[in-house]
């Protein structure tokens, strides 16, 4: 039998073709690599860059338990020694917050935060959206080509989430970039250097907001947190900062990449475009189908095991790494029909994973949400023949150290085609 370029003599996924996923071509399609490693090796021992023991999980069953599984822990005090070999010491001060915490402190912080992200209350800020999303358009020229990440697709969740937390206007493009070079440095010295810099500027930049707030309290989350307090006391200044922090970078980043990914798909399938559109609930409908095929989270934060655990004949040994492979978890055909074919119509098959599962399922899923209806239909109300600017192989996807993200570099689209023709 011919090997493929992930299998060994033995037949089992090669470590070193597996930690290829870090590499150009594998950022452009990823998808056969995982399909392949689903069936050869789906708990994989890597060999990444940061060079700290790693194994990855790609079938469905088996990340939606791992996602919940009180053996994987997600506190980085757990595992510190790995956490400074991977990120530097200057990442700690941003990441004390339910995202990096077991319970019952991450029970704690992510019940103070949450009510700030009910369904009910999320909806409460549908006329603030529209309006964002009516005034970005306002702006996009028409009469030529664009980049719709640059132009909408990333200042519309920027701005909500800025509003809610009290981020003054002039001081959120800053704060973009910082996040912007905090996700995208590598593990070399010259990533870790760059990655410092950043964190120092945006740890800096929330204690002072915190002072303001604190000093000059608004109706905004921040303010809110500052004073909010369940049975377990208040949140402390450097739990306030990094919650600020995992909220900021998560609320903006995730849906910016999830609002380009759907509309690329749906401009490259216009048969797709046309069922997604359809109605507000067949929009819903295909809303969970593109977070399927194509969600911004590739794979999991780190887990580390806090002990030795068995898994389709692996053994993940204790203190080591782990990540989840959402993207594949989300095509794995024994789960999904076709995984591989964007269906809107799709109502077949479990719940996909791309906001998670378990204690750390997605706060802000029902924000991420709303921002996709609103931004898909006021774009397509607005501009019913938009189109690709470039084929849409020549579409380039992000590059990064270790595949986080799944979204585009950028999104080049005509939105009046006729004002270009003529």
């Amino acid at each position: 039998m011919t090997q493929t370029p992930l299998q060994t003599e033995a037949g089992s996924a090669d470590p070193a073709a597996a930690a290829s996923r870090c590499t150009p071509e594998f950022r452009a399609n990823p998808h056969p690599v995982y399909a392949e490693l689903r069936k050869t090796a789906p708990v994989c021992p890597l060999q990444p860059p940061h060079g700290v023991e790693t194994y990855l999980i790609t079938r469905y069953d088996d990340a939606r338990a791992a996602l919940a599984d009180p053996r994987l822990s997600k506190d980085m005090y757990g595992a510190l020694d790995a956490y400074h070999r991977i990120f530097g010491d200057s990442s700690i001060a941003l990441d004390d917050n339910m995202l990096f915490s077991d319970p019952p402190k991450h029970t704690r912080l992510r019940r103070i935060v949450q009510g700030a992200f009910t369904t009910r209350r999320v909806e409460l800020l549908r006329p603030r959206l529209q309006q964002v999303a009516e005034e970005l358009l306002d702006r996009c020229p028409t009469d030529a080509s664009i980049d719709l990440l640059t132009n909408f697709a990333f200042p519309l969740p920027l701005q909500v989430i800025c509003e809610l937390l009290g981020v003054p206007e002039g001081e959120r493009e800053r704060a973009h970039q910082w996040a912007t070079t905090v996700a995208k440095t590598g593990f070399g010295p010259e990533g870790k250097k760059a990655l410092a810099e950043a964190e120092g500027k945006l740890r800096d930049f929330l204690v002072d907001l915190v002072a303001r707030k604190r000093s000059t309290p608004g109706d905004d989350l921040m303010s809110a947190l500052i004073t909010a307090q369940d049975q377990d006391g208040a949140l402390t200044d450097h739990e306030l900062v990094s919650t600020a922090w995992v909220l900021f970078f998560a609320g903006h980043k995730t849906s910016a990449y999830l609002i380009g990914n759907a509309v690329y798909h749906l401009l490259s399938k216009p048969d797709q475009q046309r069922a997604a559109l359809a109605s507000p609930e067949s929009l819903k409908l295909a809303i969970e189908e593109m977070l399927r095929f194509e969600g911004s989270v590739e794979s999991s934060t780190f887990r580390h095991a806090t002990e030795d655990i068995p898994m389709r004949g692996v053994v993940i040994p204790k203190g080591a790494l782990v990540q989840i492979a959402i993207t594949s978890a989300n095509r794995d055909p024994e789960v999904y029909a076709e995984p591989d074919r964007l269906d809107v119509t799709r109502t077949a098959g479990q719940a996909h994973l791309s906001f998670g599962h378990g204690p750390h399922y997605c706060i802000g899923a029902p924000l991420a949400r709303l921002e996709m209806q609103i931004a898909l239909t006021t774009l397509f109300r607005r501009y019913p023949e938009v189109t690709l600017a470039v084929p849409p192989h020549e579409v380039r996807w992000l590059t990064v150290p270790f595949p986080a993200f799944r979204g585009l570099t950028e999104l080049p689209v005509v939105l009046d085609p006729e004002r270009i023709a003529d």
